[in-house]
């Protein structure tokens, strides 16, 4: 079967719009049974002259791009508010990177910022919940070569150097648990139903050169898998959805080069003002030795 590479945003939007296969993907991860999921695509969009020395209007540059290709989104970040088997209530950030660079950083971290800084509706009251954040990230980090990696906290007791086992709901609400998944790392290997989950983002067999297609070889079991695939097919082989993701990744490569304009030009500029300075050293110093020498 071929199947749609999901990293890209209007395929994993359109994979998560699913209930079924959007509980099946956020439980599998978190490990729990996901009783309820509602998730809701932030789409963004900028308005106004911009800076290119300025990180934030470089988003707006960003968003420019994208419009001369006729992406009708600009960026989704993915909100999923869900409820576990226990009857707690969390807020799950999923955020698809698909380029390394520090802007990507920084606008997450102010994005991260904000959702701890925003209020939750549930059932037309305004509540604090606590969050878990999910990366799906399209480049490896070298440090770390599992392709899925839970980075989790742990209360302990500093006093008496014990682990503590309850949980508080003040520290909950103030600090989280992260997922990473890596899918340059994600292998063949098809065992467990992570194993399962992440065969979708696994990054080979492509049948195009723009790797947006891919053939999925695997057995399927489990019915939430072939939904996905069923959905990603879809997304793979209409000409329209075809052309959203052409569209982006278009987008994609042409914002990844004018970062990377920008980047050169900004290292040439601080190479000739170090230079300047260097120079300008030289002049004092030569200066004070003919100073010294009038002493």
């Amino acid at each position: 079967m071929v199947i749609a590479n999901p990293i890209y945003d209007v395929v994993f939007k359109r994979m998560m719009e699913n209930d079924r296969v959007a509980k099946f993907f956020i439980g599998t991860l978190l490990e729990q049974t996901i009783e309820m999921v509602e998730v809701k695509p932030q789409e963004y969009t900028y308005e106004g002259e911009f800076d290119f020395n300025n990180p934030k209007d470089l988003e707006k540059y960003e968003n420019r791009i994208r419009e001369r290709y006729s992406i009708y989104v600009y960026r989704l970040d993915f909100i999923a508010t869900i409820k576990t088997e226990t009857g707690q209530l969390k807020k799950v950030l999923i955020e698809i990177k698909k380029a390394k660079n520090q802007i990507d950083l920084m606008r997450f971290k102010n994005y991260l910022a904000q959702q701890y800084n925003k209020e939750d509706t549930v059932n037309n009251e305004k509540v604090v919940l606590p969050i878990t954040t999910i990366y799906i990230l399209g480049f490896t980090l070298p440090e770390i070569e599992t392709p899925c990696l839970k980075v989790e906290r742990n209360y302990r007791d500093q006093i008496n150097k014990t682990a503590i086992s309850t949980k508080s709901d003040f520290v909950e609400k103030l600090t989280h648990d992260s997922y990473i998944v890596q899918v340059e790392r994600i292998t063949d290997r098809y065992q467990t139903r992570l194993d399962k989950l992440l065969s979708i983002f696994e990054q080979t067999n492509f049948v195009d050169d723009n790797k947006i297609i891919k053939e999925f070889n695997h057995e399927i079991d489990i019915e939430e898998i072939k939904i996905a695939t069923d959905i990603l097919h879809h997304s793979g082989t209409n000409t329209e959805e075809k052309r959203k993701i052409e569209n982006e990744q278009e987008a994609i490569r042409t914002i990844n080069a004018m970062f990377e304009d920008t980047r050169k030009k900004f290292q040439k500029e601080l190479a000739e003002n170090r230079k300047a300075l260097t120079e300008k050293d030289l002049i004092i110093a030569e200066l004070m030795r003919k100073l010294d020498a009038k002493r």
